[in-house]
């Protein structure tokens, strides 16, 4: 792919950002939508002031108070997007304004080394988390053993790209291929920290090499039969889909290839999936929802009402959030949400509540032992009419709350692949057993819960 110009991937972002500005008629209707306003204390300040103080904050790092709230606050519901009627992406402006705020912040020395130190993060908590359940040959199968990615002698029909932390609940990723393979498609699985799309670097206002991780990546997305990439993470998507990709096509003229998420890609083959959905499955299930990424949640109702057996429930709770980590950004909002749910998931006689996510299946899973329902994902659901099976061996650990026990219980595979205990320790603790939002109830083990801060 030959280069139209030759302007700098952080310029050609620029050229989007001004014209969105230009486009942005300051109505307010973003903010009047945005599900984080309430909970972010800023309603009672006026709509059109917030979003005029976040065009500031996007051209200079400096605005009012209440627009850095809500640009802090944003939790990628996409609400905004389907708001404007004048093309805008206040999701994308929103991004643009946190970056601004870094920058404004901090020098690009200081950055960059926290840029690394969260991509080293992400990616010890990765290669730990997956090791701990999964042996060489399966790891091979989800592209993390070999250090380069080869070309298959075919371009398959599509790249599926995992992101980084579905990886610590391989069991979802697993069954992606699975069901993939049933359908006959063919794919490379490409993903982990080597493949990042550039979302670390840019939270922290690396904007240069979060370009250059994603075009790295890009390139390597680029070799299919289709021209589509299938991704899984909804993070990843909304990082290539709003802000690499329609700026490396400013750049080049074209591109590389197109995205579809996972629930999308299996929903536009349901006639082809209803045949393979052989076994009942009497379940009934409610579907926990974040509508970020538009068509996915609809997707998922679809292909959960399309398995013979299972009864779909509507909760009646909110909706929000790009995924249960986004989610975050307001953390009692947040625990009020998924404790609403799960007493909803309760009283309607749930057997089970189906998360899409990885995020949503890592925060609510061990809240299976103290609720009359399981937790999991809607991949499993379709695996099991389908005759497919993967053992979760991340809820099986996690429901011990006992670090120590892990570790002992994982003591094979540490020494398979010659991790260090006491880092592994460390890394269950953090990555694993942090990982809980909303407490478990009174009894849990003896590590102490705290806010995700992953994707």
């Amino acid at each position: 792919m030959q280069p139209m110009t030759d302007i700098s991937f952080e310029t050609a972002l620029g050229e989007r950002v001004d014209e969105m500005l230009d486009a942005c008629t300051r109505c307010g209707k973003c903010v009047e939508v945005c599900p984080s306003v309430r909970p972010a204390g800023i309603s009672a300040t006026r709509s059109e002031d917030i979003i005029s103080g976040v065009l500031d904050l996007v051209r200079t790092g400096d605005g009012p108070e209440a627009a850095r709230q809500w640009a802090a606050s944003c939790m990628l519901s996409g609400e905004c997007i389907k708001a404007c009627d004048y093309g805008v992406n206040p999701r994308f402006l929103l991004a643009m304004a946190r970056l601004g705020i870094a920058k404004a912040d901090s020098g690009l020395p200081e950055r960059r080394r926290q840029g690394l130190e969260r991509y080293r993060d992400l990616g010890r908590d990765v290669t730990v988390l997956s090791r701990l359940q999964l042996d060489s040959e399966v790891l091979e199968r989800l592209g993390q053993k070999s250090a380069t990615v080869s070309k298959p002698a075919e371009a398959p029909d599509f790249i599926f790209y995992t992101g980084c932390n579905v990886l610590k609940t391989p069991h979802i990723a697993l069954l992606a291929l699975d069901i993939m393979d049933a359908l006959g498609v063919t794919y490379q699985v490409m993903g982990g920290p080597s493949h990042c799309c550039g979302v670390m670097q840019l939270r922290t206002g690396d904007l240069e090499m979060s370009g250059r991780m994603a075009s790295s990546t890009m390139e390597k997305l680029s070799h299919s039969k289709s021209g589509q990439v299938i991704s899984w993470c909804p993070s990843c998507y909304v990082q290539f889909t709003e802000l690499t990709l329609p700026t490396i096509e400013r750049q080049h003229g074209s591109r590389p290839f197109e995205m579809t998420p996972f629930m999308r890609f299996l929903d536009g083959r349901l006639a082809q999936l209803k045949p393979q959905l052989q076994r009942r499955v009497e379940m009934r299930v409610a579907l926990h929802r974040h509508p970020g990424v538009v068509g996915v949640m609809e997707a998922a109702a679809e292909i959960l009402k399309a398995i013979p057996g299972v009864e779909l429930v509507d909760l009646k709770q909110p909706a929000v959030g790009l995924q249960s980590v986004n989610v975050g950004v307001l953390p009692a909002f947040k625990r009020e949400l998924q404790l609403n749910e799960l007493e909803a998931a309760r009283d309607a006689g749930l057997d089970a509540l189906v998360a899409v996510y990885h995020s949503d299946h890592r925060e609510l899973c061990a809240h299976e032992r103290d609720w009359p329902f399981r937790i999991v994902n809607l991949l499993e659901v379709v695996g099991e009419s389908m005759g497919l099976h993967r053992h979760d061996r991340y809820k099986q650990l996690k429901i011990m709350q006992d670090a120590d026990q892990i570790v002992a219980e994982c003591s094979d595979l540490i020494t398979k692949h010659s991790l260090d205990a006491g880092n592994a320790r460390s890394v269950i603790v953090k990555a694993m057993l942090g990982d809980q939002p909303l407490p478990l109830k009174p009894g849990s083990g003896p590590v102490g819960q705290s806010a995700s801060d992953g994707h």
